[in-house]
């Protein structure tokens, strides 16, 4: 008995989903795992994937990789004998004999979809819905994303397992460094993540002139241009600074000077960064609704996304009270502790076991 974990997404970067995975490996060792990924993986028994269908590749990976997955993944799955495959993603190949069990992270372009393109909904709607109902069983980050797969796909709660993820806790701690007078916000510039509203709440601070905000993700050719245009718009071009994509050694020291993490997202699956703040020391601002409320519990402060009054006021509070900032930073790195990978990896490996 044996799992194929399918790894044929990976690619060069770093990014979560690759982080989830890779995470997850130790925990899975000894239930006989072989890895199928376009790198060697150091410790596991790898098979060589194409290296042409990462998502690093864009749409057309995407759409070779889905391919892939259904005429080839099969193949390789009864050449190797296994018994079950396990997808980090929610890929999995349809009309085969292959038993599965997939990872759902989030079902973002179902809540939102007027910002996704019709080939992403269409993804969603129908690969991924078809995926999901043909599983042995799902694993999700959150309770909320476990809510979202019932009420959109119409999966019965029996068949999901909600396991938190984790964080890097040799790269995200307190490194007592002197803070700067800037906000944080990490992340892609999506409309979903908030940023436009962010950006005014930023501009309504009283004294803003003493400080910065901070965006610290990929320039988005779709979103990026608005928001600075935005920026100038409110006169604060300068005191917003894009920082496009941050090195993930470079996260850290980033995350520790700031005064404090804003992520005012409209919906996560789970909110790695605010996890990640927390670990920090840094204070926290973030969001009342979705998983956030899960992930942050009592540790950081909890704002109406939708509302640019209540981020203002947060952030207001976070800069003009010292004791506040400390409260939250002891706060927020006791309860980053309660998150790890161990916990996570072998909560997973519990739930493949049950179907070898």
């Amino acid at each position: 008995m044996s799992i194929l974990a399918n790894l044929s997404f990976a690619p060069t970067q770093p990014t979560g989903w690759l982080s989830y995975s890779l995470n997850l490996l130790p925990a899975l060792k000894d239930l006989e795992i072989n890895v199928l990924s376009p790198m060697e993986i150091a410790d596991v028994k790898c098979y060589k994937s194409p290296s042409n269908i990462t998502t690093e590749f864009g749409i057309k990976g995407h759409y070779k990789r889905l391919l892939w997955t259904q005429f080839y993944l099969p193949k390789v799955y009864q050449r190797l004998k296994s018994t079950l495959l396990f997808s980090p993603i929610p890929e999995a190949p349809l009309f085969s004999n292959c038993s599965y069990i997939i990872t759902a992270h989030d079902l973002i372009a179902l809540r939102f979809p007027q910002y996704f393109s019709l080939s992403q909904r269409i993804y969603c709607n129908y690969y991924i819905a078809a995926v999901s109902q043909q599983s042995e069983h799902i694993i999700c980050n959150s309770l909320n994303t476990a809510q979202d797969l019932i009420s959109f796909l119409g999966v019965t709660e029996d068949k999901i397992t909600p396991i938190p993820l984790a964080y890097d806790s040799n790269n995200f701690f307190d490194l007592n460094l002197p803070k700067q007078n800037y906000f944080l916000h990490l992340g892609r510039h999506n409309p979903h993540k908030n940023p436009a509203r962010l950006i005014t709440a930023f501009a309504n601070l009283p004294n803003n002139s003493n400080y910065e905000l901070w965006l610290a993700g990929p320039s988005d050719k779709r979103y990026t241009p608005t928001l600075q245009a935005q920026a100038e718009e409110l006169g604060i071009a300068n005191q917003v600074k894009f920082l496009d994509y941050v090195a993930y050694s470079e996260l850290p020291k980033i995350i520790n000077s700031a005064i404090a993490l804003v992520f005012p997202s409209l919906w996560e699956g789970f909110g790695l960064p605010v996890l990640e703040a927390m670990a920090c020391g840094t204070p926290v601002i973030t969001s009342n609704i979705s998983s956030l409320p899960e992930v942050a519990g009592d540790a950081a402060i909890l704002i109406n996304p939708y509302d640019t009054g209540e981020i203002t006021a947060a952030m207001q509070a976070v800069a003009n009270d010292s004791g506040l900032r400390s409260r939250l930073s002891v706060q927020g790195i006791a309860r980053a502790k309660e998150f790890s990978w161990e916990k996570t990896g072998k909560a997973t490996a519990e739930v493949l076991s049950r179907y070898l």
